[in-house]
């Protein structure tokens, strides 16, 4: 027994190529639409994320710049103080054996023969802060030019070029460093600082020579404008780091931007196309509920664009 298939139906089977096309039009265009506008609300919230991100950042580097203008402020202090008493009266270098010989047998003096005494005993007399056991690690040369272009306050332009061609990687690895400089200085200053508090309070006791309380006054004020100094400079270095990343960020953020905005244009010419395909189907096969389909279709796109260039 032959098959036959209705003469109706064969008529609203497509007969050629152009026609299958015209038939599976509107379903590809909307899978490829649907796909589109997904990419685009992806897009978004990466942009949006970076935002957020930017945002964490610079509230890091604005902490950062707070300890840098805190403890340049207090260096400068020091220097302030150190030169009133340089020029009100007079004020020799310590002297090893007149301080030992003051501090003997007291906790003090007990602590100044320690490694740590000794050390204060040098920043107290020569001048200079106890060496940071660990070496800095170089800076990546894309980084150390972004960093000048920051620092010299470059052009955007020239700026954003230049961040182009920093590695996150290396970005985060010399925050990661800076903040190890910051933490190795503080463990090798903590147990000087321990001792001359120390000696502070023992020279603070009645009898002590007036001459050596004030030279050692000016020889502590030294030392505090140098460790304020070392402090502030490692600040700003992390800070500047931080506002290398928050840059960084907010040109990731704006090119999710742009990337989701071309893709919500990609959805729009997608979406035109089964409207366009399906106005074609409906004036093939005459079919009212399809037309109106497209013209629903077509208003909603011509409303967006009204929208997105008057309102």
């Amino acid at each position: 027994m032959k098959i036959e298939l209705p003469e109706g139906l064969k008529a609203d089977l497509p007969q050629s190529p152009f026609g299958k096309i015209l038939s599976a039009t509107p379903v590809v265009m909307t899978v490829v639409a649907t796909a589109l506008a997904g990419l685009a609300s992806s897009e978004m919230t990466s942009a949006q994320y970076d935002r957020s991100l930017a945002a964490q950042l610079q509230s890091k580097a604005g902490d950062q710049w707070n300890f840098f203008q805190g403890k340049k402020l207090r260096g400068a202090l020091q220097h302030n103080t150190l030169d009133a008493i340089f020029s009100t009266s007079e004020v020799h270098p310590l002297e090893r054996t007149t301080l030992g010989s003051t501090l003997a047998n007291t906790p003090a003096g007990t602590a100044l023969e320690s490694p740590a005494g000794q050390q204060a005993l040098a920043v107290l007399i020569e001048g200079e802060l106890p060496r940071v056991s660990t070496t800095p690690a170089p800076v990546v040369p894309t980084v150390h030019a972004a960093l000048g272009a920051l620092e010299a306050t470059r052009p955007d332009a020239e700026l954003t070029a230049l961040l182009a061609l920093v590695d996150d990687n290396a970005l985060e690895s010399a925050v990661r460093n800076a903040q190890t400089q910051v933490l190795a200085l503080d463990a090798v200053i903590k147990p000087v600082a321990q001792v001359i508090d120390a000696i502070e309070k023992q020279l603070g006791h009645p009898g002590t020579a007036v001459t050596l309380r004030r030279d050692f006054t000016a020889a502590r004020l030294g030392y505090n404008a140098l460790r304020y100094d070392a402090e502030s400079r490692l600040n700003q270095a992390i800070a500047s780091l931080y506002e290398l990343q928050v840059r960084k960020e907010n040109l990731s953020a704006d090119r999710h931007h742009r990337r989701s905005q071309k893709f919500f244009y990609g959805m729009l010419a997608a979406q035109m196309g089964v409207i366009i395909s399906t106005l074609a189907m409906a004036a093939r096969n005459r079919n009212l509920l399809w037309s109106l389909a497209a013209g629903a279709g077509a208003a909603a796109i011509s409303f967006a664009v009204y929208v997105y260039l008057y309102v």
